[in-house]
């Protein structure tokens, strides 16, 4: 005779079973709203975090804004328009300073060759000589790339010469 191991009675089975499933039911919903309160939480602080890059960024260009509101001031008055202009060569400066140390980078590629993915072709002349075929020979506004990503292209002229498209 064989030692036997007892067996389960069927309904005692089908109760232990259930139990299990139910069990196994609670932590799915459970790991399931834990989940889904995890994406809403990372959703909502990379928000925060956009805001305050967002923030920071406008902050920083206060100064140039503070320089614009007294050379609008200042309009009003017999201020001369050397002055004036000086002040917003100035602005400019402080202006561009700030957006480059956020990221931003003037794309201008006059002289360079001609690369579609960072300048658009509006306009083409022939060439002085034959080494500037296909090279930037103006740029009618300027591109801009943020941290490496492309956010305008330049629009330019480019040299080119006869039959070229």
């Amino acid at each position: 005779m064989h030692s036997a191991l007892p067996l389960e009675p069927a309904t005692e089975a089908i109760r232990r079973l259930e139990g299990e499933l139910d069990a196994a039911k609670d932590r799915h919903l459970r790991l399931a709203a834990e989940y889904d309160n995890f994406r809403r939480r990372v959703a909502r602080e990379r928000d925060e975090l956009t805001q305050r890059s967002q923030a920071q960024l406008a902050g920083r260009l206060l100064d140039v804004l503070d320089d614009l509101d007294r050379v609008m001031q200042g309009a009003g008055m017999s201020v001369g328009g050397d002055v004036v202009q000086q002040a917003l060569v100035l602005m400019d400066r402080k202006l561009r300073k700030e957006l480059e140390s956020a990221g931003l980078e003037r794309l201008d590629p006059v002289g360079q060759p001609f690369d579609p993915a960072v300048a658009e072709a509006v306009s083409a002349i022939a060439p002085p000589a034959p080494e500037q075929d296909h090279t930037v020979a103006a740029t009618f506004q300027a591109g801009y790339r943020f941290k490496g990503t492309l956010i305008r292209p330049a629009r330019v002229q480019v040299y080119t010469a006869e039959g070229h498209a």
